[in-house]
């Protein structure tokens, strides 16, 4: 039922802004209303991976493309979550409350290191209010859990002699703080979305590296699968040069970081270019899953006087999937 109400009451803004414009559309309309629902007593459980390959080059010789003369430093990394949403209170009309519980946080990497701080958040539990939109207006929990997390990042000493081991918390975030951002950036949803539209909006970019890094986001929606009422949700994605405050960092204070990210420095973002594609239950209103993908080359610095700029080469995907229970 709670479906067909947040249907109901999006179509009736829909009439109400077509009327207040005088521009009332028609029965023949191909737009598409995207809301995000719930279920009352159901439990949504996605799986997430976000995975990379970064390869730095030592010896660039002013060129990124990989050459028998550079010496490369190959790494792998791989996060893996399973995360449970559930409802406690539904809303159509206003705000949901949202339980989140990640049931299960696994990291692998190529190269031997400590335990992974992400896998701290393992069977751990927050809540978040979020719109039919799918705009979350509430994420202190989540924030709160995140800065948590990135305390169990330090292995070693105190003050600034503080020892950063790799962690992959920025990849938590970029699958959790963003949910739904396809959905709750569609300019005037209210009225609708025409197959072919696009909007814009930004992601974070999670590196192995300490930064702050966005990506500006062009969204169209492709098409609608009319068998199963999916509506294919494509993405493009290019470097952004101004990243939100509002976005959350795991760590504070003074630090140092172990391994190659500590010796280098003066990080600059050169290119970032990738895609993706959201498949969106338009009945159900939930997303089915999604694929990003996307390569960035970073230019680096030592700092020790060496006139040597190091190019780091970063491979990454994001994937979410909905698992049936």
């Amino acid at each position: 039922m709670s479906r067909i109400f947040a249907i109901s009451f999006v179509f009736l803004l829909s009439i109400i802004s077509g009327c207040a414009n005088n521009n009332l559309k028609s029965p023949e309309s191909k737009d598409v209303f995207l809301t995000v629902d719930f279920q009352e007593g159901k439990t949504l459980r996605y799986r997430f991976v976000s995975e990379r390959e970064t390869v730095v080059d030592w010896n660039p010789r002013n060129s990124v493309v990989e050459n028998s003369e550079s010496v490369l430093n190959k790494t792998n990394e791989k996060l893996d979550l399973v995360m449970l949403y559930t409802p406690l209170e539904i809303n159509p009309y206003g705000l949901s409350t949202i339980e989140v519980t990640c049931q299960e946080a696994k990291v692998s990497r190529s190269v031997g290191a400590p335990k992974d701080a992400a896998e701290y958040l393992n069977e751990k539990t927050f809540t978040f209010k979020v719109d039919s939109s799918g705009k979350i207006h509430d994420y202190s929990e989540l924030g709160e859990l995140i800065k948590q997390a990135g305390q169990k990042a330090f292995s070693s000493g105190t003050g600034s002699n503080k020892i950063k081991e790799p962690d992959m918390i920025g990849d938590f975030i970029a699958t959790q703080w963003f949910l739904w951002d396809s959905i709750s950036n569609i300019p005037n949803a209210a009225q609708g979305v025409e197959i072919g539209q696009s909007w814009k909006s930004k992601l974070s970019v999670p590196t192995p590296m300490v930064s702050r890094l966005a990506r500006d986001v062009t969204y169209k929606l492709d098409e609608i699968q009319p068998n199963e009422n999916i509506a294919v949700i494509n993405s493009t994605y290019k470097k952004s040069g101004t990243v939100p405050k509002s976005w959350p960092v795991p760590y504070t204070g003074s630090f140092q970081v172990r391994g190659t990210f500590g010796f280098l420095g003066g990080y600059k973002l050169l290119d970032l270019a990738g895609w993706g594609k959201e498949l969106f239950n338009v009945e159900l209103g939930q997303i089915e899953e999604y694929n990003q993908q996307y390569e960035m080359i970073i230019e680096a610095a030592i700092p020790i006087g060496i006139s040597v700029n190091p190019i780091i080469n970063i491979k990454q995907t994001i994937s979410m999937k909905l698992i049936e229970e």
